[in-house]
């Protein structure tokens, strides 16, 4: 039975000759699941995923309409006939499932972030003007290559056409080359696709229209645009806006999809997956406006992930359907589970983009730190029952012990978990206090559930030794007994006040003065505490071993807390690794040249170095050979939460 608590979230959506059966979408997003420019098992398998979990609408990622918009090595391309076949079978799978599916076509103009054999090929754009991220000077394109470029748009819907999809969606976002054609800043074109806005429009008005005859009457025809582009050089929210209005009286468009932000600077950027630094539904506001110019349903994106949110922004009227992307990569299934009223179940993204666009960027397929099964499908897709049912023993209630549980438990085995303090969570309950990053806390909320809905048996307070485990004689143990900081051997005279990070964000506060934050590994650590300390009024300088602050982070989390330093006017030495400390004064050496770095006048010192395993347990147990025993996450070797509840799921699943 329906949740009534969603009218307007389950409310089924007619865009343009077709309808949604409800209002939830995915967007489209590149997966790294492309090979050779074509569909993989894994990207289906991974659609299948949440068509199955009833998503209302699919969009798959961008698809390039012509060679050079093969902005990255692992692009979908639409090109030529020999992707027919692939989509396909994409199509069928996701309608199976009750969904429709739409698709991305692309060209990234001179948004070019890779090639596919490390040479830089020729971008294209408007006209030769740079892109400041990613450093590219592109070619202006002649007149013919313009018109080539809007028949291939018009042959690319075609084969959508016949590969079964019941929609187009144009992608002049984020600064891409419809969106440079449109910008004056981008666009000094004196001839008929340049000049005032009809003559910057022309290019988007000849792709829509190609693409319509591409397809027909009965798919569907959209365009995702940032309503602002958020940086100095970028398309104003007034520019788009207008251009929305003279399309809509072209009656060119089915629909409009809202997001914020331009791939051409760092700042504009940070909106394309926007961190949990981010409001939630920051960008309703930019739909609504966009409703009020046009005719037709608007979709909007921008940390929309839970349903309820969703429900208050289609209540309000700002949007006719809610984009929610990575809530359905962190929880497949949150549709039919707010639908059905079980939301105590959703697995509730915390914008970490860690495992999702943090992954891409890495040239890996996507997935979820919080749900690994996301991008492996095809291996952990199904939890297969347990041939026999084993007596399992967790040590430690950290997010890699508490995946090891839930899936254990979820295959059929009778597993305690045993967790030494008060509380489950291990480190995620320090990450949780660092400024901007409380929604990581939701870590521990979503894992606890999965293992209590699964049967686990959860002890607190209680140190596990080999004398207990003998005591119990369960048939597996897994160890996740996590890592502790780590505290170097230093040169330290005069006796120093020196504090470790995990000692700073559990509410110790270090005597007045310069605070010097050391940090070794360049991620949230290291940022988090020099800025937590810089808002309790301390001056902090922050070391750090890398080329520069927050190093190791995805970009877009990175560029938040890196802006929060500069206001905050936290000093910031790179490659710099700690050598010593005396009373008042900290000693680095410059990792480059080996040569002193010295900081006067300080107060303290904070160590952010990492950590050390505690692994006592997994290396002294002694044990009957029937008694088998695995390590997951930190005790292991110290990493991070994704790798930990990966190893929780990889462990429990071949138990």
């Amino acid at each position: 039975m329906a949740d009534t608590r969603f009218p307007h979230l389950f409310a089924p959506l007619r865009i343009g000759p077709v309808v949604a059966r409800n209002r939830i979408v995915s967007s489209g997003h590149d997966t790294v699941m492309a090979v050779d420019g074509k569909v993989t098992d894994q990207l289906v398998a991974y659609q299948a995923a949440r068509a199955r979990g009833g998503v209302g609408l699919i969009v798959v990622q961008v698809a390039g309409v012509h060679p050079s918009a093969r902005y990255t090595s692992h692009v979908l391309m639409a090109d030529d006939d020999s992707c027919i076949p692939g989509l396909t079978r994409l199509a069928e799978t996701v309608h199976e499932h009750g969904a429709l599916v739409f698709q991305q076509l692309f060209h990234d103009g001179r948004e070019l972030m890779e090639s596919e054999d490390g040479t830089l090929p020729v971008a294209l754009a408007p006209s030769a003007v740079p892109n400041e991220r990613f450093h590219v000077m592109p070619r202006a394109m002649p007149v013919a290559l313009v018109r080539e470029m809007v028949t291939c748009y018009g042959a690319s819907a075609d084969r959508l056409r016949k590969a079964g999809f019941d929609g187009v969606e144009v992608v002049a976002s984020h600064g891409y080359l419809p969106a440079q054609f449109l910008n004056p800043r981008t666009n000094l074109r004196t001839d008929e696709y340049g000049g005032d806005l009809d003559g910057r429009l022309r290019f988007l008005r000849e792709v829509l229209t190609a693409v319509r005859k591409g397809i027909g009457s009965d798919l569907a025809v959209g365009l995702r645009i940032s309503v602002g582009e958020e940086s100095a050089e970028g398309l104003t929210r007034d520019e788009v806006l207008d251009a929305l209005g003279r399309l809509d009286t072209d009656g060119s468009l089915d629909y409009v999809s809202v997001v914020a932000g331009t791939s051409a600077t760092l700042s504009g950027s940070d909106h394309i997956v926007p961190p949990m630094t981010r409001p939630v539904g920051y960008t309703a506001p930019l739909a609504a406006r966009a409703k009020a110019v046009v005719s037709v349903p608007v979709m909007v994106a921008g940390r929309i992930n839970q349903p309820q949110d969703a429900e208050l922004i289609l209540a309000r009227g700002d949007a006719d359907a809610t984009v929610m992307t990575r809530a359905l990569i962190c929880d497949p299934e949150m549709p039919v589970k707010a639908d059905a009223g079980r939301l105590d179940e959703i697995r509730a993204c915390i914008g970490c983009n860690q495992a999702c666009i943090g992954h891409f960027h890495a040239g890996y397929p996507i997935s979820c730190i919080l749900h690994p099964e996301t991008g492996r499908e095809l291996t952990y897709g199904i939890r297969a029952t347990a041939t026999s049912a084993k007596d399992v023993v967790v040590v430690g209630g950290g997010p890699g012990g508490l995946k090891a549980a839930a899936v254990a438990a979820e295959r059929g085995h009778r597993v305690t978990l045993f967790e030494a303090g008060r509380r489950l969570g291990g480190q995620v309950l320090l990450a949780q206090e660092v400024p901007g990053r409380a929604e990581f806390g939701g870590a521990v909320t979503n894992l606890q559930g999965e293992a209590e809905r699964a049967g686990v048996k959860v002890v607190l307070g209680t140190e596990v030794d080999a004398a207990l485990i003998n005591e119990l004689a369960p048939d597996v143990v897994v160890v996740a007994t996590g890592a502790r900081p780590r505290v170097p051997d230093l040169e330290l005279l005069d006796d120093p006040v020196v504090l470790t990070a995990w000692e700073v964000l559990r509410g110790a506060e270090p005597p007045r003065g310069r605070v010097v934050v050391a940090d070794w590994r360049s991620d949230w650590i290291g940022l988090g505490v020099a800025t937590l300390l810089a808002q309790r009024g301390h001056r902090v300088t922050l070391g750090v071993t890398g080329y520069h602050a927050g190093q190791s982070l995805q970009q877009y989390v990175r560029d938040d807390m890196l802006a929060e330093v500069s206001r905050l006017g936290i000093q910031v030495l790179p490659l710099v690794r700690l050598y010593g400390a005396d009373q008042d004064t900290v000693y680095f050496q410059d990792v480059l040249t080996g040569e002193p770095v010295v900081v006067d006048d300080v107060a303290s010192l904070v160590l952010a170095q990492g950590h050390t395993s505690v692994d006592d347990l997994l290396r002294s147990l002694e044990l009957p050979d029937t008694i088998e025993v695995r390590g997951v996450g930190d005790c292991l070797a110290p990493r991070t939460v994704e790798e930990a509840v990966l190893d929780g799921l990889r462990v429990a699943t071949a138990l």
